[in-house]
């Protein structure tokens, strides 16, 4: 069975001008191409095709999908990552849906709807991992530290995470070492910047369990779909691995 190019198109929901770019940068070629010039997508084909389209749902970049598909082994990994990645998101909109459908209610009731529960799976999108990693009290504290912000305090949080995030890629791109002074200060400034959300290892001065946080996350930076074009591409998030890695290793 095969599609056309302006089947595949509909189908998938994009234009046929995307998939001609998928095709000029690599990333998806037509499984052949007709006497005509007509473009032709078999099942192999919009395979490739879906697992692009969850990564860029998943906010990566072109390039970084290309290389997370280049340097992939067994596609089976890939999409059994892709599965848990959209798990965790479905599991978020649901804790969404049961927050707004308790405002609703209460409303509908007359009865003043719960604040923490008006806002649970909004700012929770890592419950599960961050409980299975450090334990059911580092994830409430956290998550009670971060309801209790203003919206001003939450949005000055988040860019002074989005700075961090492009100081790392600032390096990265100058190619320096992960082990040079500019990135073991940049490890530092990340280590800090951990250590101010309570209940994590690094804000209870929890030495072994630090290091292993700090080693896990520059680990996860590279290995999780979700977290592959963060530092705009997988050298980059190599880089930020390494980079802390090594501070994990000499300085803490």
């Amino acid at each position: 069975m095969e599609w056309t190019i302006q089947e595949l198109a509909t189908r998938a929901g994009i234009s046929s001008r995307t998939l001609r770019h998928y095709d000029r940068v690599g990333l998806l070629a037509p499984s052949r191409v007709g006497a005509n010039g007509y473009r032709y997508y078999d099942p192999t084909a919009v395979a490739r095709l879906q697992r692009i389209l969850i990564m860029r749902q998943l906010g990566m970049g072109l390039p970084a999908i290309a290389k997370v598909l280049a340097d992939e082994v067994d596609t089976c990994d890939g999409l059994r990552a892709h599965i848990a990645a959209l798990e965790e998101e479905r599991d978020r909109i649901e804790r969404q849906i049961r927050s707004v459908r308790h405002t609703l209610e209460a409303l509908q009731a007359g009865a003043e709807p719960r604040m923490d529960v008006m806002l649970a799976g909004f700012n929770d999108l890592y419950k599960d991992e961050v409980i299975s990693r450090w334990g059911e009290r580092a994830f409430q504290v956290s998550n009670d530290w971060w309801h209790g912000k203003t919206l001003d305090q939450q949005l000055a949080w988040k860019q002074d995470t989005e700075d961090l995030v492009a100081a790392w890629v600032a390096a990265a791109r100058a190619g320096i070492s992960p082990t040079s002074a500019r990135a073991q200060t940049l490890a530092a400034r990340h280590v800090r910047w951990l250590s101010e959300i309570p209940g994590t290892p690094t804000a209870d001065g929890k030495r072994e369990q630090s290091i292993a946080m700090v080693k896990g996350l520059g680990d996860m930076y590279v290995d999780d779909p979700r977290f592959a074009g963060m530092y705009e591409d997988a050298a980059g998030a190599a880089f930020v691995r390494d980079a802390l890695h090594t501070y994990a290793r000499t300085q803490m």
